[in-house]
This record gives structure tokens, sequence and C-alpha cells, in this order.
């Protein structure tokens, strides 16, 4: 009787069903390797380019724009791995694989966000000048990739990548305001203030539904006090004036 009723059972379930799952499933396992495969070189470039960038902390102000000269090909490097990647991740569901990729599109963004802080990507002739916020159409044009997309399912910069990449910025640009004492320079402390005072009131106008990203807005205001720290310190020993961020004459000891 269990005999005849498990040979009824297994004529009910055509065989060709789990071979399709199977298929699926190694179309999935294809897909999600070439895509990490991407992502392995696009890390690498991006290493590069925060290994470049991250020495503008020892670096006098003179001598940023050489170095951010020097991180130059790495961005044209990355803009091509993006290409490569937004021919293959948009051939499929957008919200089916961009949980692989988000972390090293908010990481490409932050880099252009700060070398765009720092004075690069100016026009020609246009001065070098430090204290400039990239939009989100213009982080994309330099990484190759579209953004904020809605009628289409394909790869792309979405808000909540690019907020991400600019409260890092403001991370790094805490970092830099207590650096800049370090190397002499009173003035870039009194710009980063006045730079993230703005970017926090922009982001206080913000409704943010994103879990991640809210409580990362929450943490901005740690950042203003800390840089509010530094100037206040610098205005105490009357190496700037508060008022117009000048930098005054360094009393005798």
């Amino acid at each position: 009787m269990s005999e005849l009723s498990g040979a009824g059972i297994g004529a009910m379930i055509d065989p060709e069903i789990f071979k399709q799952v199977q298929d699926e499933i190694d179309e999935d396992v294809k897909v999600r390797e070439e895509i990490r495969g991407l992502l392995k070189s696009l890390d690498k470039q991006e290493r590069s380019i925060q290994s470049v960038l991250s020495r503008v902390h020892a670096v006098p102000t003179a001598a940023v724009t050489a170095l951010l000269a020097g991180a130059m090909p790495f961005f044209d490097q990355q803009r091509e791995v993006l290409t490569e990647l937004d021919r293959v991740a948009s051939k499929y569901p957008y919200y089916k694989y961009n949980g692989i990729w988000t972390r090293e599109i908010q990481t490409a963004s932050y880099g252009i966000v700060l070398a765009g802080w720092l004075g690069a990507f100016a026009s020609e002739g246009e001065e070098h000048k430090e204290g400039r916020l990239m939009t989100i159409s213009e982080v994309g044009e330099k990484l190759g990739v579209r953004v904020n997309v809605k009628e289409l399912d394909v790869f792309h910069l979405t808000l909540e990548e690019y907020l991400h990449s600019l409260i890092t910025m403001i991370e790094e640009l805490t970092r830099l305001a207590v650096n800049s004492v370090t190397l002499g320079d009173y003035q870039r402390p009194m710009l980063i203030s006045r730079f993230v005072k703005d970017l926090h009131a922009g982001f206080q106008l913000l409704n943010l539904k994103n879990d991640s990203l809210r409580r990362r807005s929450d943490s901005i205001k740690y950042n203003v006090k800390k840089i509010e720290d530094v100037v206040y310190d610098l205005a105490l020993r009357k190496l700037v004036n508060s008022n117009d961020s000048t930098v005054s004459e360094v009393p005798n000891a």
C-alpha cells in the first residue's frame, strides 16, 4: 500500500519544475558572481582614491591641487568599472541585486563629493576653491551613472546613497577641521563650520523614511558641535576673527 502511495505522489510532480528552478538558481548565482567581480574592481579603485584623498589631512592647502591631480586617473578607472556594472546590472530588475552594490556606490559618491569640496572638477580656467557642494546630478555625471531613476528599472545612484555620502563627507570634514589647525591653517575650520552648518540645516528640512539614513543624519549635530569647539578654541586664542573668518596675527607666547 505504501509503495503504491509513494508512486502515486511521485507521478503527480513534474521533475521539469525543479530543473527549471535549478536553472534559475544557477543563473542567479552567475549574475551575482559577475556583479561581485566588478565590485571587487570598483573597490580597488575606491581604495586608491581614498588613499590619495586621505593625505589632505597632512598637506598644506597649497598642495591640495597637486594632490587632487594624483587622484584623477583613479576616478577615470572607477568610471570605467561603473559603466560596465551599469551594463550588467541594468539587464535585471534593480531591486533584485541593488543590495549587493549599495555600499560601493555610496563610497564612490563620497569620493566625488569630497574631491569636489576640496576643489576638484573645476571648470577650465576656474580657480581652485574649497567649499563647493556637488549636486547628485553632478556626482552622477562624474561617476557615469544615472541618478534617481523612477521610470526605468535600471542601475542608478539613489537619493539615499547620495545623502549617505554627504554624511560621510561631513565626518571627514570634521577630522579635517582639527588637522588643519595642526597644519597652521586657521581659515579652513571656519569654512568647514559654515559649510557643515548649512548642510545640517538642509538635512533638517528632510522627512527621511530610511531608518539607517535617519539615524546617521541625527549624528550630524555631534559633528557640528565638534567643529564649533575647534572654532571656539581658535577664536579664544585670537587666531581668527569669528565674525568674518579672517586670520589674525598669532599672539606672542
